[in-house]
């Protein structure tokens, strides 16, 4: 019985091991899978040398070229006007802009025009006596002497001892008194030096007023000067009267501004020079932000191209012959966005859009990029 039971398990191991040996000769002559190799579809375009000016772009807040702050130079309550003294209030050239109340300081100016008047009066006996030949000038000057008009310039004196006889008598001491007086009566009523808009109103009427107190900011709205910083190394590039395209922030409009100004002085942190923009136009206001982009110089026998596709600061991706080679370059100039570059032929074929995981030796298909 052993016997017939070792035979038959001999049997199953010899047929096991037949089966497993014809599986392992058929899995090894089995073919091995075929891939399809993947081959990645790039955008090219042809390069096409040529002048390619530089044009640097910076930004500045535009400030009103002629602002004024208001001040009082003197003291008295803030009078009503024609016009509200409120911020956004325009005013013409000459027009008045605030008055302050002057009654008490216009009654002291006639008291003291009053006794220059009667200081003149009283020398007149001793003129006719002394000085006949002079005596018409001070009567006509008499004959015009307004207490209510402005005070008329002094006759001219032509000789030594008529001068000492008006100094003596302190004509020219009441004379220039009252004038002192009148410029000061100017002052409590403040003009518009030119046509603008008030942007600022720190007062109210009926409110005191006093001495060197603020009370307001007038601007011009005609032109506007727009501040920008410039690399050191294009600084000697910009020239007086070089035109500037401006626009918003939103890129919605867009101004033509003049260099008026380039500062001598380099900032020593950043290396900058300020450069000085004139700009007029509508729809300008002071504070806006604006965007310059300052014109240059041209480099010739150059391309621009996106500063994403510069490999190593120095490289760039050509295609010859459905293959990826990375070559040398130099790069020119660096932009916020581009970068121009030379040493490539006219007609080789470049990347135009990024190739992430890109290679050189790399195989590819190309499309024409028509931007």
């Amino acid at each position: 019985m052993r016997k017939i039971i070792s035979i038959t398990l001999g049997i199953l191991l010899l047929a096991g091991a037949v089966l497993v040996a014809k599986y392992l000769i058929d899995k090894k002559n089995k073919p091995k899978p075929k891939f399809d190799k993947i081959v990645k579809t790039v955008f090219v375009e042809e390069v096409n040398n040529r002048e390619i000016p530089i044009i640097i772009t910076t930004s500045g807040n535009l400030v009103a070229k002629h602002k004024i702050d208001l001040y009082a130079e003197v003291q008295g309550v803030l009078k009503p006007s024609s016009k509200e003294f409120k911020a956004g209030t325009s005013y013409n050239r000459g027009e008045a802009i605030l008055k302050i109340n002057s009654d008490e300081f216009y009654a002291n100016l006639k008291s003291q025009k009053s006794n220059f008047y009667n200081s003149l009066t009283s020398i007149m006996p001793d003129i006719r006596l002394d000085y006949p030949n002079e005596f018409q000038k001070w009567q006509s000057y008499l004959n015009s002497f307004d207490i209510n008009n402005t005070t008329p310039k002094l006759p001219v004196i032509n000789t030594d001892k008529e001068k000492y006889f008006i100094s003596g008598r302190g004509i020219n001491t009441a004379y220039y008194n009252v004038k002192n007086l009148e410029v000061k009566l100017s002052k409590y009523n403040l003009r518009a030096p030119f046509k603008g808009i008030l942007t600022e109103a720190l007062v109210t009427p009926g409110s005191l007023v006093r001495a060197g107190q603020k009370l307001g900011e007038f601007i011009d709205t005609s032109v506007f000067e727009l501040e920008v910083n410039i690399n050191e190394a294009y600084a000697y590039l910009l020239k007086k009267g070089n035109s500037v395209a401006v626009t918003n922030l939103s890129k919605t409009n867009s101004w033509e501004a003049i260099v008026v100004r380039v500062n001598a002085k380099v900032n020593q942190t950043t290396q900058t020079v300020k450069v000085y923009l004139q700009v007029k136009g509508s729809d300008l206001k002071d504070g806006m932000y604006l965007n310059a982009a300052l014109k240059t110089k041209e480099i010739n026998d150059a391309i621009e191209i996106s500063r994403r596709l510069l490999v190593d600061n120095s490289k760039v991706y050509v295609v010859k012959d459905s293959i990826l080679n990375l070559v040398e370059v130099d790069p020119v100039y660096f932009g916020n966005e581009t970068v121009i570059i030379k040493g490539l032929q006219n007609g080789t074929s470049i990347l135009s859009k990024n190739l992430p995981g890109a290679y050189d030796g790399m195989l590819v298909k190309t499309i024409k990029d028509n931007k």
